[in-house]
């Protein structure tokens, strides 16, 4: 791996935590307008709502998840610990940690992880 890599890969996962935090507060505005809109409104419009939050709370879950992968990999930039796979130790190739900065597992391991939870 290039020496300057992590820290470029640092600078674009900072990004994306950023991205996915302003995406959140948004969610969190929406879901409040919701709730107030319900408050007021008929049947139609609360099953509507209902619908609607619980979109906003999938969204939520999976960006939840993502933050928390790529809190994961900063700390693993900041241990000197960054591209390498947590199962099998091996070298993550570069070209998959650009697809998905925060990719804790190589192909092969990831690949078996699905495997197994399928």
């Amino acid at each position: 791996m290039r020496k300057d890599f992590p820290e470029k890969q640092k600078k674009k996962l900072i990004a994306q935590r950023n991205q996915i935090l302003d995406a959140l507060a948004a969610q969190n505005e929406a879901m409040s307008r919701l709730v107030e809109e319900v408050e007021s409104g008929d049947v139609v419009d609360i099953a509507s709502g209902a619908i609607d939050r619980t979109l906003l709370d999938s969204l939520g879950a999976a960006d939840a998840a993502r933050l928390t992968a790529i809190d994961n990999a900063i700390i693993r930039i900041n241990q000197g610990k960054y591209g390498l796979c947590l199962q099998c130790g091996k070298p993550i190739p570069e070209a998959r940690l650009e697809a998905i900065p925060y990719a804790p597992l190589c192909v092969n391991c990831q690949s078996a992880e699905e495997k197994r939870n399928r």
